[in-house]
């Protein structure tokens, strides 16, 4: 005997596989840095070596571009301009988001990024070491520069060695 169908009967249709979406990753070169092509502008410049949140959003407002833009979505033009204002961004950044300011050799304010931003970093502090300032000593012992405390932390630095905790010494045995 052949079966009634009825309407609440759930007809059973063969389901369709979702179709995969290929996505490609990308990556763009800026200033001799890989991003991410999937990357919003605003999230991708801080990919940059000496490039901020606050001076990537600097960038985005100087340049009118769009933060929620992707970084694949630039076009040739904006990235040459992005590059130029990192090349040269004192009198277009207020002075307060300049990295380098009133620079101990050139006494002139700067936005250095990239290798030479470690560069500079490693000669200031073989320049303090030099003079044997406090914090140039502080370095050079590899404590830390800025105030903060010794007892519980920064002992794992270097050999690993431990501040402070002596081993007990035996005791010597005792005559019956």
């Amino acid at each position: 005997m052949a079966e009634k169908k009825f309407k609440n009967d759930k007809e059973e249709k063969p389901k369709a596989k979702p179709e995969a979406k290929k996505e490609y990753f990308t990556l763009i070169r800026i200033m001799q840095t890989d991003i991410p092509g999937n990357k919003n502008i605003l999230t991708g410049l801080t990919y940059l070596k000496g490039v901020s949140w606050s001076i990537s959003n600097a960038i985005c407002t100087i340049l009118k571009l769009n933060p929620n833009k992707k970084i694949t979505e630039l076009t040739p033009k904006e990235t040459e301009e992005i590059i130029e204002l990192l090349a040269n961004p004192v009198g277009k950044f207020p002075k307060f988001l300049l990295n380098r300011r009133n620079d101990f050799e050139t006494g002139k304010d700067a936005h250095i990024t990239g290798a030479n931003l470690d560069i500079k970093k490693e000669f200031d502090i073989r320049r303090l070491k030099k003079i044997r300032s406090y914090r140039g000593l502080r370095h050079a012992t590899g404590q830390p520069t800025r105030g903060q405390r010794t007892k519980s932390h920064f002992r794992t630095r270097g050999k690993k060695k431990a501040v402070g905790v002596q081993k007990k010494k035996p005791e010597p045995a005792k005559k019956k």
